[in-house]
């Protein structure tokens, strides 16, 4: 392969080669992506990405934990604030690291192997199953509600609706690249139907004089005792819903001028979703008591049935289309490792302005397999249909199995404690990055106050959630721990008895033969391209250095 092919620069390495892509002029086989993203266009991304099926979801597990309706109008402009917080720092981190795999290549290069690596076996165990797993129940929960008008559907038809819909995605996805785009463009358009609905008719609503709850003394009437624990598990609902902001850094790399539009677009995005889920929970008071919110597993089709009248049908179907689309867009693309890779061809084109947010989880996939920190089938993709079926079937059995807590209230505490858990670490290893790499070039660098100021609701967050939920929280930890003896067994230790490696080599090729899986074109070169980038970077960032005369020694 010739030199100019193989040497990509970061905008090949960091993102695949869609419509936009171009031929590399050297040997025709790469492609490289142009800068062609704006700030409107920018801003259109990260607000639908944001943007998903948390708000149909999360106004009861706020409200319920805040204690009153003022209290959970406020945690709801505070999860805001603080996710644009988080939006900045990891923008900083993202084009000083600019490497594929997100968080989880920031906290290795900065922490070390061990914690890279419980980073990506948390979020291949817990997060993006149990992400999914809520999305699925969601739409279980707003397609059977209307058929049980005064109780609640029965749990074993929730889960297995769910289980059910996440089957036919995964088929879908197996099968074909087209037929699962098709499916998320014609779904997407749920969730704008179904927000546009709630705000307008919340705005007609106060302008009738529907407004009650929302007065000052009666927006902070507490139906319960106010408790700092319960306050800390209604930031974790809350931030559910503003799930995705952590990959807000990817786009710098396709961005024009980056410098200025990333932290633009920030500033404009965040806050524009700020302001769509803070009326669209005033605009569920205007109809809906607390009580009676409460007393609902699918807000918005309580709210349907009380302003829309014969037209209340739109709400569960336009919620369920998103929600479908939602677990359609995450299998789609949480369980792609074929991100950096060449590979050509009209079905695998990727859609980027689909979905850009799960679509970018896919790099933890490909990161961790060209680490050796996953099995290299997890990256490997169909022969003729350019689908990652492996992947694929391992994002379904683990989501499947989720399902066996099918209270979505859980399941957003425990993923929400996880995710904060690793967002706070990698905060931190900005702070570390800037202690002990003071003069590596930041085309982006945010004030010291804004990670200190994340990390202080981060630690919060942590301490009083895990007061508050201890099984739940504890059981997290415990996932987390447990990777701990894989890493040291299989990645520390180098020598390994020859039978293992063999048998290693033989699951690989049985795995392959029965999905009919190659490694993709080109992933090889990047591979090593990568390693060769990464030779000065072998030891952690936090650690000092050996001696003198070792740090005289390199390339």
């Amino acid at each position: 392969m010739e030199k100019g092919t193989r040497h990509r620069n970061n905008t090949e390495k960091n993102h695949p080669g869609g419509s936009e892509s171009q031929e590399a002029d050297s040997g025709g086989g790469g492609v490289a992506l142009k800068k062609e993203i704006g700030l409107v266009s920018g801003c259109a991304i990260i607000v639908g990405n944001i943007i998903g099926s948390g708000i149909f979801v999360s106004p009861k597990g706020v409200l319920e934990n805040a204690g009153s309706v003022g209290l959970a109008l406020i945690i709801w402009i505070v999860t805001g604030l603080i996710t644009v917080v988080g939006a900045l720092c990891y923008a900083e981190l993202g084009v000083t690291i600019p490497k594929s795999g997100g968080d989880y290549s920031y906290v290795k290069d900065i922490f070390g192997g061990l914690a890279g690596f419980l980073r990506l076996w948390i979020a291949v165990l817990v997060i993006y199953p149990t992400n999914q797993a809520v999305i699925a129940l969601t739409f279980s929960n707003y397609v059977l509600q209307p058929l049980f008008p005064t109780c609640f559907p029965p749990e074993s038809g929730l889960r297995l609706l769910a289980a059910l819909c996440l089957l036919l995605l995964t088929w879908i996805n197996c099968s074909s690249v087209r037929w699962a785009t098709r499916v998320q463009d014609v779904f997407t358009a749920g969730k704008l139907l179904a927000l546009g609905l709630i705000i307008i008719m919340g705005v007609v609503q106060i302008c009738k004089g529907q407004y009650f709850w929302l007065e000052p003394k009666n927006a902070f009437d507490n139906f319960q005792e106010p408790d700092i624990g319960l306050i800390a598990l209604a930031f974790l609902q809350g931030s559910f819903a503003y799930g995705g902001w952590n990959f807000l850094n990817y786009v710098t790399e396709e961005l024009v001028d980056p410098h200025k539009n990333l932290p633009r677009a920030i500033f404009i995005s965040i806050p524009l979703v700020t302001f769509v889920y803070v009326f669209a929970n005033v605009a569920y008071v205007t109809a809906m008591s607390p009580q009676e919110l409460l007393a609902s597993n699918a807000v918005a089709v309580t709210f349907g049935e009380k302003l829309l009248g014969v037209m209340a049908w739109i709400m569960p179907i336009s919620v369920a289309l998103s929600t479908f689309g939602g677990v359609n867009g995450s299998l789609f693309t949480s369980s792609r490792a074929v991100g950096p890779v060449n590979c050509l061809g009209p079905g695998c084109m990727w859609r980027r302005e689909m979905n850009m947010g799960p679509w970018l989880c896919a790099w933890l996939f490909f990161a961790g397999a060209r680490e050796g920190h996953l099995p290299s089938v997890l990256a490997m993709i169909h022969v003729k249909r350019c689908t990652p079926i492996p992947a694929l079937l391992f994002t379904c059995i683990s989501t499947l199995l989720m399902l066996v807590t099918g209270d979505i209230y859980t399941l957003i505490n425990y993923v929400g404690f996880i995710n904060y858990l690793f967002y706070g670490v990698t905060v931190a290893g900005q702070i570390v990055l800037r202690w002990k790499k003071p003069d590596i070039n930041r085309p982006i660098k945010v004030n010291l106050l804004f990670p200190i100021i994340y990390l202080l609701f981060w630690a919060f967050l942590l301490v009083f959630s895990l007061w508050s939920e201890p099984v739940v929280c504890g059981i997290g930890l415990a996932i987390m721990v447990t990777g701990v003896p894989v890493y040291f067994l299989g990645i520390y230790w180098q020598h390994k008895p020859r039978c293992f490696n063999k048998f290693i080599e033989l699951l690989t090729l049985v795995s392959q033969k029965i999905c009919v899986v190659v490694y993709p074109k080109g992933a090889e070169d990047l591979k090593m391209e990568d390693r060769n980038q990464d030779m000065e970077q072998q030891q952690p960032i936090c650690q000092p250095p050996a001696s003198k005369d070792k740090d005289a020694v390199g390339p």
